[in-house]
């Protein structure tokens, strides 16, 4: 609650020159709807000078010219390191992909191979996946089925509403004028300021009361935001930003929470083994998810305008509360009988007292805040590298991108539940993990810094590597906080890690006409890098634990 007054200090020093960008590339990233990005492309990309002045005027100076003058733009292009990308464009043309949907589309298909690859290796090495499944508890099959349909609609309803939050809001007409991008970047950074104030609080009652309750509450409150966007009053769209953050905070605590109570209560999963592959499953088909909300966006937005896709998005909230109150029983913390009931407080000192909690939080509140950057700073980059190689006419599939993106996330969780059947210690496979988003935020920010982002192999494979990445993040991160973080505090200490993160993003967007997309990614690189050292340094704890004879805390 200390961060209410600052937070408010933040909104109200907001400029239109910076967000007008930051707004409309967070909604284009949301969700895969094609048409929806494709849209936007021109008022976006018309406006990158006015993100990040120094890097995007070096973007815009490497051009490809053609016709008479192309003798002279490949001596041009040597000096600048251009004859890498007459090289690539090459290679492009050599596999028939010279146009960039073409090439996405390749690329797409070319994830989808090795995931596929995958799992026919995991299902060889097993041998006899249907006796494996048989040994599988029913307690847990039940489990796993209860919780994934409920998460995987809730999940959906979340994806909806992202490509069309910027249409939704300057839709809206004030004192006779379309709303300001000034003012829809107020409205998106109210979401955010109101997770990380009211995070904490509502994490605290989601352990008390019950996390069945508090996922019932998520739909209510998701659904009131959600429905707050058919309103010309500007007073009800931002109390629905309020909402919309508040109910954030809950998605991304109350059903993980709930999961892990029953997963405990049941006794049936003693070493976390079906948990991992619950978070594992989960998160794979997350970003299936993610692509069939895109398209259902698109197709809402086109039958009832730009508030369609949530309103589509009340409905899956609305199937998401019936299947909860029918599915699930209530579970709450282990306190919440007790006297000793869960307070932020009291969080507070269970974290100070276990370092393996602090460390664990440290890499989600840096990894996710690195993840909330790149969101805003890959559609200029990638759309400067595929205009130097295809030319300054190409049209961006957005929405092809975007589906690459979540392929890569898919191949993540698929690789984590390889890695997770393989007996290798999530703490191992996490610091590795880590280690390589760093390294590939890195190269990416690098040849951003260096060429402008012209080299498009390199960044486009930097940044599928760091969605690989993501998608093995959340199940990694959800299996270590089921191992580490009590259940007493388990929703609370969750959303109090989550306010380090929000303050850090809102931090990186304003300053991101003084960081420029380099800069911006450069933060995203030192986070992710940080994290890394977090987790290494909680293997190290670990193993010194065991060396002493000491148990895990693990409730």
């Amino acid at each position: 609650m200390k961060q209410f007054s600052s937070t408010l200090c933040l909104l109200a020093t907001l400029s239109s020159g910076g967000f007008s960008s930051i707004t409309h590339t967070a909604a284009a990233f949301a969700a895969p709807s094609a048409s929806s990005f494709q849209s936007r492309a021109t008022h976006y990309h018309g406006r990158i000078d006015d993100l990040a002045p120094p890097t995007a005027s070096r973007i815009h100076q490497r051009r490809i010219p053609s016709g008479h003058n192309q003798r002279m733009a490949d001596q041009v292009l040597k000096l600048r390191g251009g004859s890498s990308l007459k090289s690539a464009a090459g290679i492009v043309a050599k596999f028939g992909t010279n146009d960039p949907q073409s090439l996405f589309n390749t690329s797409l298909l070319g994830l989808a191979l090795i995931t596929f690859m995958i799992k026919v290796l995991q299902k060889t090495q097993s041998g006899n996946g249907s006796a494996d499944a048989e040994k599988k508890p029913a307690s847990i099959k039940s489990l796993q089925a209860r919780f994934l349909s409920v998460f995987w609609i809730l999940r959906c309803s979340d994806w909806l509403q992202g490509p069309y939050f910027y249409d939704v809001y300057t839709s809206k007409m004030f004192n006779g004028a379309p709303a300001s991008m000034a003012l829809v970047s107020r409205l998106f950074l109210t979401g955010f300021a109101s997770r990380a104030i009211f995070g904490p609080s509502v994490g605290s009652a989601s352990d008390q009361y019950g996390r069945k309750k508090a996922t019932l509450a998520f739909c209510v409150i998701y659904a009131i935001g959600a429905l707050s966007t058919n309103s010309p009053l500007l007073w009800v769209l931002l109390m629905g930003r309020v909402l919309s953050g508040v109910g954030t905070g809950l998605l991304f605590s109350a059903p993980e929470s709930w999961l892990v109570g029953e997963a405990q209560k049941s006794g049936d999963d003693p070493d976390g083994k079906y948990l991992g592959e619950t978070f594992g499953l989960a998160y794979a088909g997350d970003a299936i998810v993610a692509i069939i909300a895109g398209q259902l966006a698109g197709l809402a937005a086109s039958a009832s305008g730009p508030t369609g896709p949530f309103q589509l998005s009340s409905g899956f909230l609305g199937v998401g509360f019936l299947l909860t109150a029918l599915l699930w029983k209530e579970n709450r913390s282990t306190t919440a009988d007790s006297d000793d009931r869960p307070s932020i407080s009291d969080a507070i000192r269970v974290i100070r007292e276990d370092h393996k909690i602090l460390l664990v939080g440290a890499v989600q509140s840096l990894f996710e805040a690195a993840m909330y950057i790149f969101v805003l700073q890959w559609p200029p980059v990638i759309s400067a590298a595929v205009k130097t190689v295809f030319g300054q006419g190409a049209s961006i599939p957005y929405g092809t991108v975007f589906s690459c993106f979540m392929a890569s996330c898919l191949l993540g969780s698929t690789i984590f539940g390889q890695l997770a059947k393989m007996k290798v210690k999530t703490e191992n496979s996490a610091a590795g993990m880590l280690s390589v988003a760093a390294v590939a935020m890195g190269v990416a920010t690098w040849t951003v810094g260096s060429s402008g982002g012209a080299n498009l192999a390199t960044v486009v494979a930097a940044f599928f590597a760091f969605e690989a990445c993501v998608g093995m993040y959340f199940p990694s991160l959800g299996s270590l906080r089921s191992k580490y973080i009590p259940d007493s505090h388990r929703s609370v200490i969750m959303n109090l890690f989550g306010v380090p993160l929000n303050v850090l993003v809102v931090s990186v967007f304003l300053s991101i006409n003084k960081l420029g997309i380099v800069g911006a990614l450069a933060v995203s690189t030192g986070a992710l890098g940080v994290a890394a050292l977090c987790m290494l340094q909680l293997l190290k704890t670990t193993q010194e634990g065991k060396k002493d004879g000491s148990i895990e805390y693990n409730i």
